[in-house]
């Protein structure tokens, strides 16, 4: 049964509604599901076009950074014409472009502490594609705080790794995996180590795989596990991951409680 769609998106979903894992109740529940993508770059930019090319009701875009010419290597979503462009309205225009049907908010504005709850805690699920430690930090504290899901995904040269977070669901949280930032210049950015511009593309789509996949509640999910995958060596590992009950963020005795911590992040 294909529930209260119209001819077109019956045509547009149709391989979807042919899989049994989702038929029309799940191309509903895409339809009635909202996701925060935060950064629209080299992740956010297949992640954004996926998401919305599944249906996903609407897809929020959070970056204050604007299209520069170095960002077109891997940074899908962008063109050569929208160079100086905002890059969540670049990202929207090619997102819309895919899917007229979705609704995509643009947000140009810097991530920090005194917006993030707000912006993670207006959707229902959060995906980072950030690249700098303090803002996957800050996404995760808020993502822990409001209880939202997070699909949170890294690259950097010819590696990527990805994993779920629920800690409302009692799997682990990132600060079980990561409890604190690396000290500043103790891991090389994108910027200054570069990246192999197509393992983005892996990994910003295998994001929207695992977003899909916990709209839809199908299969086996990344939460509590970290998928590494090496490209040079064409090789994918995984690492089981478990609570931490000295956890800061989601132990039985945590400490932090509010983004007091947080000051400004950059979101890119």
């Amino acid at each position: 049964m294909i529930p209260d769609f119209s001819e077109a998106e019956i045509q547009r979903y149709a391989r979807h509604i042919l899989l049994p894992e989702i038929g029309g109740t799940g191309q509903a529940a895409l339809r009635a599901a909202s996701v925060l993508i935060v950064g629209a770059g080299g992740l956010g930019s297949p992640l954004g076009l996926y998401l919305a090319a599944a249906g996903v009701g609407r897809i929020g875009l959070v970056d204050d950074d604007v299209v520069d010419l170095s960002n077109l290597q891997r940074q899908i979503a962008h063109t050569t014409g929208r160079i100086g462009q905002r890059k969540v309205e670049s990202a929207a225009e090619a997102m819309r472009a895919v899917n007229p049907l979705v609704r995509v908010e643009p947000h140009a504005t810097r991530l920090d502490a005194g917006n993030a709850r707000a912006l993670v805690g207006g959707y229902d699920l959060v995906c980072d594609g950030s690249d700098n430690f303090r803002t996957r930090y800050l996404v995760a504290d808020a993502c822990a705080l409001e209880r939202r899901t997070l699909v949170s995904a890294a690259v950097l040269r010819f590696e990527g790794q990805i994993s779920t977070f629920r800690p409302h669901r009692g799997g682990p949280c990132y600060r079980c995996l990561y409890p604190a930032p690396p000290q500043d210049g103790a891991v090389p950015s994108c910027a200054e180590a570069g990246v192999f511009g197509a393992v983005t593309g892996v990994m910003g789509t295998l994001q929207a795989t695992e977003a899909l996949k916990e709209i839809l509640e199908i299969g086996e999910s990344l939460d509590g596990r970290l998928l590494v995958w090496d490209a040079l060596a064409a090789r994918f590992h995984t690492v089981r991951l478990a609570p931490d009950p000295d956890c800061a963020l989601c132990g039985p005795h945590a400490s932090i409680h509010d983004l007091s911590a947080h000051g400004a992040a950059d979101v890119r």
